[in-house]
């Protein structure tokens, strides 16, 4: 979580008194999940919070975010190889684009 927006979050909690036990957001798995697949029915996308949570890990994998930080802070894996099989493989294109950039084409 960015620093700035942590701090928004914890003014947030102290202004509303929140115990450790409280909710931030009042919102369940199942609100959230029914809210994003209404939300892509009107996108005519099929898609659900877990899709956003792996496009999330995949947007930052291939924009050069360390494995290890993909793995512990963002996705909360306990092991490497279940974020290395969340990411799944990279696609021919994708490859030749990163030997690019190590070759420095």
């Amino acid at each position: 979580m960015p620093e700035h927006i942590a701090i928004k979050l914890a003014e947030y909690v102290t202004s509303k008194q929140l115990s450790p036990n409280d909710r931030v957001f009042p919102l369940c798995y199942t609100t959230i999940r029914n809210l994003v697949r209404e939300l892509g029915k009107k996108l005519n996308v099929k898609i659900s919070p877990h899709d956003l949570r792996r496009h999330s890990a995949t947007y930052a994998s291939r924009n050069g975010v360390p494995l290890e930080i993909i793995s512990k802070v963002i996705l909360r894996h306990q092991d490497l190889k279940t974020t290395q099989i969340y990411l799944g493989k990279i696609s021919d294109t994708e490859a030749i684009r990163w030997m690019d950039i190590l070759h420095g084409k």
